[in-house]
């Protein structure tokens, strides 16, 4: 068997190269690594050079497409700001059901904060931090105000 580790490269079709760029630059604050021009694709750094990398391929404007989910690790303030900073930047943050929302959701049975939204492509991107508690997949799918006054509850 081989065993893995952990996941280091995604990729992404794009419509316009330069438009996503500037989203992932700007909005994800994601450092470009590496830009092919001839064949027009990006490859930007996740977290420090050489931990991930994520790909982004133009493909141009053709009817069909593809949309795609992608999970960033991110620390639990970043996933609990993150709404205000995706409304800011013009970019709909929505929950797991994919309606706007302004707070992250709890993966109960990881448990895991999350939030999400989509690039401009329409792919469906994740902040998604790890939470020390205890697992309760009885509970589903819960707002981040739920989950934390279910803790204040106890």
């Amino acid at each position: 068997m081989i065993p893995v580790h952990n996941l280091f490269e995604a990729h992404l079709s794009v419509a316009d190269l330069g438009r996503s760029m500037t989203f992932f630059s700007d909005v994800l604050e994601l450092k470009l690594a590496h830009l092919v021009a001839d064949r027009r694709v990006a490859f930007y750094w996740i977290g420090a050079p050489g931990q991930g990398m994520l790909g982004l391929w133009e493909t141009g404007a053709s009817p069909q497409r593809m949309s795609l989910h992608v999970a960033f690790a991110a620390d639990l303030q970043t996933v609990v700001a993150a709404p205000a900073k995706l409304s800011a930047a013009g970019v709909t943050p929505r929950d797991f059901s994919e309606q706007a929302t302004d707070e992250p959701v709890v993966l109960a049975w990881m448990p895991a904060a999350s939030i999400y939204f989509h690039d401009p492509d329409g792919n469906l991107l994740e902040l998604l931090s790890m939470l020390p508690d205890a697992p309760e997949p009885e509970l589903g799918v819960v707002s981040w105000s739920n989950w934390t006054a279910r803790t204040v509850r106890r």
